[in-house]
């Protein structure tokens, strides 16, 4: 076993997108572990509390009139022209990699063990070791035509500081609503509508004693983790499918063990979009997205060997902790193949919960049904009487259900 150390920089980042041709920022062999920084694409909305001072977050989100560390964010094209900034396209979240697996070939699946979850103190003198993260009531959230107080619709931004001592909670410090803001190539950006646009607190008015008698329990997780689709060379960062993503589920955390069907040599995994805390359906845009530090260990699954295992006919993404398996249904379980060419802009014009349940059940029919050996109405019966489904999220075009099955039921006969 090998340990690696994979810090953040414009060299071990791509901004918005899973990619199959980025050159791989480290290559592993199965049973290596890999320290892995990760940055939210949230940190500009409180630059002095999640930025500055950082060298590594400071060298990623370097931009000037005259220089733009990370010009490409998102998976559209590369030449303008750009009406938000250049290297447009759909995709926001900074994801770090990719590793390459040594060995790695499709079919095979990847398992991916995250042993810790640590928050990124802040590096500014003022704030020195506290940590930050934002969550925002975005545009592309589930309420924002549902509004009931004025001005609306709005996008409002929420910063919380996570207590790590004692039982790790976050409070909300200040809140404000979006305000037209002049990025430094001089676009205005009226909405949250490109990564990484610093805001100026001056244009802003922030709104104290916010939330002030409530402790929100931390859930350090990675909301974008998976492998490189096979299908194009850039895959935007938002939409989750069937070689994992943005899934956003809570549980993928510290003692998770997520497991990645393998669609290209070398698997080319990436993560990023860290959280400090989410409910289930993110129903408002986001979770409190702040920037952690994870530690990885990579084991690969051969195709040849996955016969009578857990990981028999995976073609999905497949959560296992030490209680329960989790399967994830989407509105399309692989939106690349089943929406074409345009598929990337079009998904989130198909987005339903009734779809994302019924891939969700299919999957779990399959896992108990293929991996526990029941029939059809075996499983049906089990599944009613003993799963859990739930909404992971509302937000991310692809929604998402989670379908969880608890481990203690299968015993020995």
């Amino acid at each position: 076993m090998k340990h690696h150390t994979l810090p953040v920089s414009p060299e071990t980042v791509h901004w918005g997108y899973f990619s199959k041709a980025v050159a791989p920022a480290v290559t592993v062999r199965s049973g290596d572990r890999v320290t892995i920084e990760t940055l939210t694409h949230h940190a500009n909305d409180d630059h002095e509390r999640m930025i500055a001072g950082d060298p590594g977050a400071e060298s990623v989100f370097h931009w000037t009139r005259e220089h733009k560390a990370m010009p490409r964010r998102g998976a559209g094209p590369t030449v303008g022209p750009f009406k938000l900034g250049s290297g447009e396209g759909v995709g926001v979240h900074l994801l770090t990699g990719p590793v390459a697996m040594e060995g790695a070939e499709a079919g095979d699946v990847l398992e991916v063990r995250i042993l810790d979850v640590r928050p990124r103190p802040s590096c500014n003198a003022c704030y020195a070791g506290r940590c930050f993260g934002s969550n925002v009531a975005a545009s592309w959230g589930f309420q924002y035509r549902d509004l009931i107080e004025e001005p609306k619709p709005r996008e409002v931004v929420t910063i919380f500081e996570l207590d790590t001592a004692g039982e790790p909670h976050a409070r909300a410090v200040y809140n404000y609503v979006w305000t037209p803001q002049t990025d430094p190539d001089g676009v205005v950006h009226a909405m949250i509508d490109y990564p990484g646009v610093r805001v100026d607190h001056s244009l802003v008015r922030k709104r104290e004693n916010i939330l002030p008698n409530v402790k929100v329990p931390a859930r350090l997780h990675f909301g974008t983790m998976g492998v490189a689709p096979a299908e194009a060379d850039f895959v935007s960062s938002i939409p989750p499918g069937y070689t994992g993503g943005n899934i956003d589920d809570w549980r993928v955390g510290k003692g998770a063990r997520m497991y990645y069907p393998v669609a290209v040599d070398g698997a080319y995994f990436s993560v990023g979009d860290p959280h400090a805390a989410q409910g289930d359906s993110e129903l408002g845009g986001t979770a409190i997205e702040c920037s952690l530090t994870g530690d990885f260990e990579f084991v690969l699954h051969k195709k040849n060997d996955l016969g009578g295992t857990t990981l028999e006919g995976l073609t999905h993404p497949l959560l296992e902790t030490d209680e329960l398996w989790s399967v994830y249904g989407f509105t399309f379980a692989n939106y690349l193949a089943e929406l074409g060419p345009n598929a990337q802009v079009e998904v989130a014009q198909h987005a339903s919960l009734d779809k994302a349940m019924r891939d969700a059940f299919r999957k779990l029919r399959r896992f108990l049904m293929t991996v526990h050996r029941m029939s059809e109405d075996e499983a049906i019966a089990l599944m009613s009487v003993a799963a859990d489904f739930g909404v992971t999220q509302v937000v991310d075009g692809n929604w998402g259900v989670h379908g969880s099955i608890r481990k203690n039921m299968f015993v020995s006969p």
